[in-house]
């Protein structure tokens, strides 16, 4: 159970119909706050001095459930409809409906048991979720389905269905009018990283532009003494091992994070994307990758080569899994093995990827403009780990969103390079390299020591109506 469950609030509404046994909704209610307490979440939902057994069956009982979720607006992060018998399915979709929350939606149905098939304790919520989903698409309210058709409240399967579901709803909630800061103009010769802006506002994602002269300007005013220049640098240096950099050079590097770190809190800014190349390492003298490894460690995520798409997709795979995201490169094949590749980058990856690291100049660039102006790096071996992926583009042309997700493992096949680096292996990745190039996709890909595609791919598709692939997986929750 992660520090995010633990802060969720969820919305519950518990489905009754006449027709059948009352005393289902009573337990049934019972047994679902008995499940989202065991998972660490909150619950907004009637009790039984408002509705009968707290459940929801007529107009005036509708009316009531969507009142009480409209005054919890703020903390409701899902809703989950539960049915421990047919429940009435007009009943729940106007709940949705009037609440108008437009938050994530689970429909669980308990199963019944087999040898209480009498009138006193039969359920037909298998029959009865088909009806609610139903009405629910009538309603053109999008929702999403457990793993089984019916699962008991207290299941394994609930229990991993309602931990995919908490990171549906945290990526939903984290897009929500985000606000990404794009800190310098994207390097010349990287027309692949060009996006749309006005198609991400019309997502909702707003984009904070900030010149490179405001930045190095910012640094050139600030003082050698500056209390958040100095705290930066002793975080620097907490941070990562860098015996090996100048005392110079990581000064620079503390007042260039207090500057970024000051923009971000002033414009409400939660993740960023930043030019690296090669005007910072040309007019500053050191490279932005330490700052940046960073900011993406503490999970505001910030990716290179002014890629926006390439951050949104490390955002959706942080909000998912609760732990940092990098961006990589589809950089090399290794050896002959089809499922395997090399992924890389020069680099700013978060500390909680590496085996170790240590901070070191940038060997790229300083081919261009010297090892002294290129020190910042973080060089290391990504550990053998589960990972998953995700990009996301704006298509132009038809002027939406789309993407694709997947998921692999970073292996500890050795491998003798420079800059933060790793072996991943993915099931036919033959098939998910042929589907990158002929949707024109760009060679970078955000990536996450977790196994959250599915939740990734259900966020986008279903409340974000992104189009999506989803390499070799399937529908709904796993």
């Amino acid at each position: 159970m992660s520090a995010n469950q633990r802060t969720m609030t969820m919305g519950v509404i518990v489905g009754n119909r006449g027709f059948f046994p009352d005393h289902l909704a009573k337990s049934g209610r019972e047994e679902i706050l008995r499940a989202l307490g065991t998972a660490g979440m909150e619950v907004v939902a009637l009790d039984p001095t408002e509705s009968k057994y707290g459940a929801v069956e007529t107009r005036e009982e509708s009316r009531r459930c969507a009142e009480l979720f409209a005054r919890h607006r703020g903390r409701i992060d899902g809703i989950i409809v539960t049915l421990p018998n047919f429940g009435e399915e007009r009943a729940i979709a106007d709940v949705l409906r009037l609440a108008d929350l437009r938050v994530p939606v689970l429909i669980q149905a308990t199963p019944d048991d087999s040898s209480k098939m009498t009138i006193a304790s039969r359920r037909d919520s298998f029959c009865g979720k088909m009806s609610a989903c139903n009405n629910l698409r009538q309603y053109g309210i999008p929702y999403s389905i457990t793993t089984l058709h019916t699962e008991s409240l207290d299941s394994p399967e609930f229990a991993r269905d309602l931990e995919w579901f908490g990171a549906v709803c945290r990526i939903v909630k984290g897009f929500r009018n985000l606000r990404v800061g794009a800190i310098g103009a994207r390097p010349a010769a990287f027309n692949t990283v060009r996006y749309s802006e006005k198609i991400l506002e019309s997502q909702g994602i707003s984009i904070e532009t900030l010149d490179l002269s405001e930045v190095l300007g910012g640094i050139e005013r600030m003082k050698e003494n500056d209390d958040q220049a100095q705290a930066k640098l002793a975080a620097i240096k907490k941070y990562v091992d860098t015996s090996s950099v100048p005392a110079p050079a990581l000064l620079k590097m503390a007042k260039l994070g207090a500057v970024v770190d000051r923009w971000m809190a002033a414009t409400e800014v939660s993740i960023s994307a930043v030019q690296c190349w090669t005007s910072i390492e040309e007019n500053l003298g050191v490279v932005p990758c330490t700052i940046m490894s960073m900011m993406s460690n503490e999970l505001l995520s910030s990716a290179c080569e002014v890629d926006i798409c390439g951050v949104l997709g490390m955002h959706a795979l942080r909000l998912a899994s609760g732990t940092p995201s990098a961006l990589l490169d589809w950089n090399n094949n290794y050896g002959s093995d089809p499922n395997k590749a090399v992924c890389f980058h020069c680099s700013n990856l978060p500390k909680h990827f590496f085996r170790s690291v240590k901070m070191d100049f940038q060997e790229i660039i300083a081919g261009t403009v010297g090892k002294e102006n290129s020190f910042g790096t973080c060089v290391g071996l990504i550990k053998p780990e589960k990972m998953s992926f995700a990009r996301f583009s704006t298509d132009d042309t038809s002027g939406k969103m789309r993407g694709y997700v997947g998921e692999g493992r970073f292996t500890d096949d050795p491998l003798n390079t420079f800059g933060g680096a790793g072996v991943v292996e993915i099931p036919q990745m033959q098939r998910l390299l042929r589907y990158i190039c002929e949707s024109g996709f760009e060679h970078h890909v955000a990536a996450n020591l977790s196994s959250v595609a599915s939740s990734v791919h259900e966020a986008a598709t279903r409340y974000l109506g992104w189009d999506m692939y989803w390499h070799g997986g399937g529908n709904g929750a796993c």
